[in-house]
């Protein structure tokens, strides 16, 4: 990860060099740490301010975390942490979650993707062993136990939920063809590659 860019394209979003853990690369604490984020943050009442202190606060968080989190235990590692630093008095309470997947970057699968990606855009592609995002994939990965490989289509300053979300036309362009070739592919040869990986999984 740490060989990977991030940003640094004409347009893209400056880059907060502080933040992050300390020590990682701006591709591994994107890419390979946890991330605690506040989404929304109230406190007193905005629509009739009064000339006091607020007696109380509260605030929605979500935790952008990779395989290996113990992430069901979530709770009580955040209130153990604020009562470590004299936060006691903080009540943390679970709303709702799901489990982070990744797929073994080893998997027959992987540098097959990513020779038709290369073979069909031009481009060598970035094999990220994670990508942040709330979705159900564990459905796949775990009750199926189907192997998923994620490959999106976008770019830096796509302004991704925001008022001016956005995808660019030569992006779509060649998501098109990259999917219309790996489908095609998988349809072609699907059968030999699951082979390898049923062979992988008994030896």
């Amino acid at each position: 990860m740490r060989d990977l860019s991030v940003g640094g394209q004409a347009g893209d979003p400056a880059i907060d060099e502080n933040w992050g853990e300390a020590g990682l690369t701006p591709s591994e604490r994107l890419y390979g740490w946890n991330t605690l984020e506040v989404l929304a943050y109230q406190t007193g009442n905005p629509a009739r301010p009064m000339n006091a202190i607020p007696g109380s606060a509260s605030a929605v968080c979500q935790l952008r975390f990779v395989v290996g989190t113990d992430w069901q235990n979530l709770v009580n590692h955040v209130q153990q942490h604020l009562q470590l630093h004299g936060f006691g008095n903080v009540e943390v309470e679970w709303l709702h979650g799901s489990p982070a997947t990744r797929l073994n970057p080893q998997d027959p699968l992987v540098p097959w993707a990513l020779e038709i990606l290369q073979q069909t855009s031009g481009k060598k592609p970035a094999l990220l062993p994670n990508l942040g995002g709330s979705l159900p994939n564990d459905v796949f990965a775990d009750t199926l136990g189907l192997p998923t490989l994620w490959i999106p289509h976008s770019y830096p300053a796509c302004g991704q939920h925001g008022v001016n979300e956005h995808m660019l036309i030569s992006i779509a362009r060649e998501g098109l063809q990259i999917m219309t070739r790996l489908f095609w592919e998988l349809g072609e040869n699907g059968s030999t590659i699951l082979a390898q990986r049923r062979a992988g999984e008994s030896s």
